[in-house]
């Protein structure tokens, strides 16, 4: 294995207001939930846009011919160096294969500014028609662009390469990389930090997004701390309720815990506003004396802006979003976590509806001081990192509470549309799902059982569940 690279760079640093009354046909207060099909104006729910990145050019369907893959090699030997052999470069260029807009925009991310950057730069101007990138984001005007394409790659040497790149800058992740599985690599990308591959409650520092294991919790009356007017995440396991400040979850962006007698890992994703509750003790007996209990961590990576996490004791990657075990041994045996429901809330309301919850501490039980707003509005307008076209139904970062029906079909319910029809005591049931009120919130129930929903931005669940349903857009009568 080649030894690490220290390549290190800084990241780059619309809620739509629902007015007036949505009908819906159903009961009220004093009627059990039906079936619901609304009448809707459509104008309350303002629709996003394309993103015009014109036609795709055209490729061959070909691998690519050894002095390709070979120049690609070489480009990627000289990383460290910070320079690109000329000679490769052109020969990239002068097979006009657009193609290879995916490697070369790969080795860009993590190259900084000089020489070597406005080689690659200028063979991405050269390779994709009429790309004409920002100076100061050359790298995710091009991955916007080739995802928005979706231009193919010869999957097998394109895996080799981003496996050899990537473990040049850190060993670990082309381990946990390994044969693919079942990840769109052209996807992945470098979220600016490290891996935290550090054992479970080691509050050790390193140069990665740290995990937060078993935190230490007060009751709400010691949690005079958080502004009532700030954010937290709750969650509820078998009557009990715990509360995860925002700004906790922004530095930490994962929590393994255990609530209600049920161990869980909490990802947040900044990036999607998107925080999850997997249960992680729902293993069969031969994986816990194998493995243990599973333990979360970030990698360090991205795949279309949304946090790759992984477990740590079996080397596994885990899709955030739907819980899969994607790549490696868990993904070898089909494990799939399955989610509690997170509500999205002010401190004041949760607290308010669940008096009885906890709070994670102040200081997270490691004696750290948190700032109320660690990322001063760093994802305020819109994605910094590529995520290619975006499903036009709703705007980019609409909030969302996606869930899937006992059938699997994706649904996402828009929070604004969904809370004003609920607080005029309508009754919300869509496909089996009943949609309540919790603390000003939202949650889903199937047959009266959590059915495991959470809140995001709407590119976030769009992109992973591309054949969503949208309430009430798709629901119109």
């Amino acid at each position: 294995m080649p030894a690490k690279l220290r390549v290190f760079l800084p990241l780059a640093a619309l809620i739509v207001v629902v007015a007036g009354t949505i009908a819906v046909v159903s009961g009220g207060d004093d009627q059990p939930p039906t079936e619901s099909n609304p009448t809707v104006d459509l104008a309350l729910i303002t629709a996003g846009e394309s993103r015009d990145f014109g036609p795709a050019p055209e490729v061959p369907t070909e691998d690519w011919s050894p002095e390709v893959a070979e120049a690609l090699s070489q480009v990627v030997q000289r990383l460290s160096t910070g320079t690109t052999p000329s000679e490769d470069v052109r020969l990239l260029i002068d097979s006009g294969d657009a193609r290879l807009g995916w490697p070369i925009a790969d080795v860009l991310r993590f190259v900084g500014p000089g020489e070597a950057n406005d080689t690659l730069t200028g063979a991405l101007q050269q390779l994709l028609p009429d790309f004409q990138p920002d100076p100061f984001r050359a790298w995710g005007n091009a991955v916007d662009h080739l995802i928005a394409w979706d231009l193919p790659v010869p999957e097998g040497q394109y895996l080799d390469f981003k496996r050899d790149l990537y473990g040049r800058v850190e060993p670990q992740w082309a381990d946990l990389i390994g044969d693919g599985g079942d990840v769109d690599w052209r996807l992945v990308s470098w979220g600016g930090v490290g891996i935290d591959d550090r054992g479970f409650e080691d509050d050790g520092l390193c140069n990665c997004i740290p995990a937060l294991d078993n935190p230490a919790v007060t009751p709400a009356s010691e949690g005079d701390w958080y502004p009532d007017d700030r954010i937290v995440f709750g969650v509820v396991v078998n009557g009990e309720a715990r509360a995860y400040p925002k700004n906790i979850m922004e530095i930490h962006e994962m929590v393994n815990d255990t609530l209600g007698g049920r161990d869980l890992g909490i990802p947040y994703c900044t990036l999607c506003g998107s925080a999850q509750a997997y249960f992680t003790d729902e293993f069969p007996d031969e994986l816990s004396e194998q493995y243990g209990r599973p333990i979360f961590r970030t990698s360090g990576l991205l795949i279309r802006s949304n946090k790759m996490m992984y477990e740590i004791n079996s080397g596994s990657f885990i899709d955030t979003f739907r819980g899969d075990a994607v790549v490696g041994p868990l993904f070898d045996e089909g494990v799939t976590f399955n989610q509690a429901s997170i509500v999205t809330a002010t401190w004041a309301d949760w607290k308010a509806e669940h008096p009885d919850t906890t709070i994670i501490a102040e200081d997270g039980g490691i004696g750290r001081m948190y700032d109320l707003d660690p990322l001063n509005g760093r994802d305020d307008n819109g994605p910094i990192f590529p995520i290619g076209d975006v499903d036009p139904r709703l705007p980019v970062q609409e909030p969302i509470l996606g869930v899937l029906t006992e059938d699997g079909t994706p649904i996402a319910f828009h929070v604004g549309a969904a809370a004003s029809v609920l607080s005029e005591g309508e009754a919300l049931v869509i496909e089996g799902l009943e949609i309540r009120l919790d603390a000003g919130g939202i949650r889903a129930l199937t047959n009266g059982e959590d059915a495991g929903g959470h809140q995001s931005f709407w590119f976030a669940w769009s992109q992973f569940h591309p054949d969503t349903l949208v309430w009430p857009l798709d629901f119109q009568s």
